[in-house]
């Protein structure tokens, strides 16, 4: 999805087993509030995986959920594999900028994607919308958004240090990214309000 460093933390690692800060302070939260929203037996495609920790803390809690793990950096897609339930399938190599990237992959009973559509490019976050229109009916994303003059300001802080980094990056518009799922068929949307000033959106058809 982009050419910059795959994380802008350090990471401890355990073997394969790569470990993130910022994943190790959300992912309890995160699984807790997946775990009350989806189906029994759920397939869920994770979008932009990295360590694998979400998927991981998930599948602590809810054994029926087979988790698809994908990221395009080896090293990422390595971790995924320590981290997963033996019963999961391998992690795929999925770009988003790639055209067409969700040709031959299956229907999913939801796509999730944390901190990916902020730093990556905007035409990411389009790969996104329309690969999960033609996937599945219901999409989760968690991480930061802006809320026009009610953004909090450590979002628009890391916004512009984003920008900095790369000016194709940057905290995207709440309403923006309402908007581009609505036009891929995503009409209902759920905002639910995480720590540090994140957000868990959930839309459906």
């Amino acid at each position: 999805m982009t050419d910059k460093p795959i994380a802008l933390e350090d990471r401890d690692k355990d073997g394969a087993k790569l470990f993130s800060p910022s994943a190790g302070r959300n992912k309890a939260v995160i699984a807790e509030s997946l775990a009350l929203r989806l189906p029994q037996a759920a397939k869920i495609l994770e979008v932009g995986s990295g360590t694998g920790e979400h998927g991981a803390a998930l599948g602590g809690l809810r054994e029926d959920i087979i988790w698809q793990y994908s990221d395009p950096d080896a090293q990422s897609r390595a971790s995924q594999q320590a981290w997963a339930q033996p019963y999961w399938p391998a992690p795929l190599t999925l770009n988003m900028c790639a055209e067409n990237w969700w040709v031959d992959l299956p229907r999913y009973d939801a796509l999730f994607s944390a901190n990916m559509i902020h730093i990556a490019p905007i035409e990411a976050f389009f790969g996104l919308a329309a690969g999960a229109a033609a996937l599945t009916d219901c999409v989760f994303l968690y991480g930061p958004f802006l809320l026009g003059e009610k953004s909090a300001p450590s979002n628009l802080d890391f916004d512009r240090s984003l920008k900095s980094r790369d000016p194709r990056w940057g905290v995207r518009e709440l309403e923006f990214v309402k908007h581009i799922f609505a036009e891929a068929g995503f009409n209902h949307v759920e905002s639910l309000n995480m720590p540090r000033n994140n957000l868990l959106l959930e839309v459906r058809r």
